[in-house]
């Protein structure tokens, strides 16, 4: 059985930043590790699954949880931390699909759930469309023209979610992890979201009146519609 038929429906983590022992951030064919356990630890010793070379990760820092199709991070008291989508976790949390894992301030990984893995094979791009996301600075951009004042960070959230999604479906648990990570197993009302993305749609038509760049899939979530900009010209 070949390797691609082995990864075949596994969730994987892909590696953004920092040194992975077999592995190369560069390169995307060795960026991604395929997850096969029930738990995946991470961390610089050798009996870890996936071995970090960056001296500020704990020898066993953080594990992976694979449970049916949920998903979980778990720090492992590491000396460093470990965050999700930029917010600081203790013990074991959920993470969804396209989640940022931060170890240590240094090593960046992205999760993908078994049903998001073939788009690591062939990503669609984004970057010819109307509305653009400089992830380094967040600055957003639709046109030639940046989004001022910049949008509040539930707003950002939410559209980068989105938008690396290109084009997918987010549901509303998604949202909820990648908007209100602190509140996942709490709860968030429906109105909230609903409000939420209805201020973003407003300040999104600031710019661009006549475009409806967040489409509610009724049952499902929502998805991202970037036209090109060769449509507008």
């Amino acid at each position: 059985m070949s390797n691609d038929d082995k990864n075949v429906n596994k969730p994987a983590l892909k590696i953004i930043e920092g040194l992975v022992k077999g592995r190369s951030a560069n390169n995307d064919n060795d960026s991604v590790v395929y997850l096969h356990k029930a738990q995946t630890i991470i961390g610089r010793d050798d009996d870890c699954d996936v071995i970090v070379l960056e001296r500020d990760v704990s020898r066993h820092h953080a594990c992976l949880h694979i449970e049916g199709d949920n998903y979980f991070i778990e720090d492992l008291n590491s000396r460093n931390g470990t965050q999700v989508n930029d917010i600081p976790i203790t013990g074991k949390v959920p993470i969804f699909s396209q989640s940022e894992i931060v170890l240590a301030g240094q090593l960046k990984l992205r999760f993908y759930n078994r049903f998001d893995t073939m788009s690591l094979k062939s990503v669609p791009t984004v970057l010819g469309g109307l509305l653009r996301i400089d992830m380094r600075s967040r600055r957003v951009f639709i046109g030639d023209d940046e989004i001022l004042p910049s949008l509040s960070l539930p707003q950002y959230r939410l559209l980068e979610l989105l938008y690396n999604n290109h084009g997918n479906v987010c549901t509303r648990d998604e949202v909820v992890q990648a908007v209100w990570p602190d509140a996942v197993g709490e709860g968030v009302s429906e109105q909230a979201i609903d409000a939420l993305v209805r201020r973003l749609r407003d300040r999104l038509a600031d710019y661009a009146e006549d475009k409806d760049f967040i489409i509610t899939v009724r049952g499902h979530g929502f998805r991202l519609a970037n036209p090109s900009m060769i449509e507008e010209n």
